[in-house]
């Protein structure tokens, strides 16, 4: 049950973001769920079928969500454009780069994930909630989390463009707006922090083009000495410890 148990909360917090306004569904006590609409079926029994069919399809996009609505966005771009910038694009592979951005997703998220299982998930296994209930305990974390990495620029943006009325309170901002809110946001901060970390790379691209071109020795391939370089200047200043303590500081302040 303890190996379960964050698999159980990733799980339940990605499908957050579209079940907050649905109704709860009937608790059942069967050991398997049937999915049947019958002609002469319940209008309840209608509905909870549709709603059933609803949930399948959230689960279905449940990676994308956990793409959009956690730290993973800023991180993989941030780490990509490292790599690019060092010239090796195939090293490390999109696996380790993938592996390595979900790791560091999932400890940043870890208090986050925590504050669900505590006010949400845990209740909601101990019958003490309704179902309704959980998923809005289980948004507010969220919610404060993508709130503290949004721009107010931003929000006012997607406001604008809904339509919606300036809200008096954080919590008048449907989750529906802030979600693009904070994605956008996400990748200004993503793309200002791979600049600040491609700039070193470049400048030393450029001390090797200058050298290579007074050297009269215009047929090598700048890159090609200047890789050698940029890897010894990336272990020099330990690249991966700061790489992960920025991505992790930035979340943090």
């Amino acid at each position: 049950m303890r190996k379960n148990k964050w698999l159980i909360i990733i799980l339940f917090s990605l499908v957050v973001f579209s079940l907050t306004g649905c109704a709860a569904l009937p608790e059942s006590t069967a050991p398997g769920v049937t999915l049947s609409v019958q002609p002469d079926g319940q209008p309840g029994e209608v509905t909870s079928g549709v709603q059933l069919l609803v949930l399948m399809t959230i689960l279905s996009l449940a990676p994308a969500i956990m793409v959009l609505a956690t730290s993973f966005t800023r991180i993989v771009i941030v780490i990509s454009m490292v790599r690019s910038a060092i010239g090796t694009p195939t090293i490390p592979p999109n696996q380790v780069v993938i592996g390595l951005s979900l790791l560091l997703t999932f400890f940043i998220m870890a208090p986050v994930y925590n504050q669900i299982d505590q006010q949400a998930l845990q209740p909601y296994i101990n019958e003490e909630i309704d179902q309704e209930t959980a998923f809005t305990l289980a948004m507010d974390p969220i919610r404060e989390f993508m709130f503290k990495q949004t721009r107010e620029k931003d929000v006012e943006l997607f406001l604008g463009l809904a339509n919606e009325p300036r809200p008096d309170t954080l919590a008048d901002i449907p989750t529906m707006t802030l979600l693009p809110a904070f994605v956008i946001s996400e990748l200004r901060t993503a793309f200002t922090m791979g600049f600040v970390l491609y700039v070193p790379f470049l400048v030393v691209d450029l001390v090797v083009s200058s050298i290579l071109l007074s050297m009269g020795m215009m047929m090598l391939p700048p890159s090609l000495v200047s890789l050698p370089f940029k890897l010894l200047l990336f272990i020099m200043v330990d690249g991966w410890y700061l790489l992960a303590r920025s991505l992790a500081m930035s979340f943090m302040g």
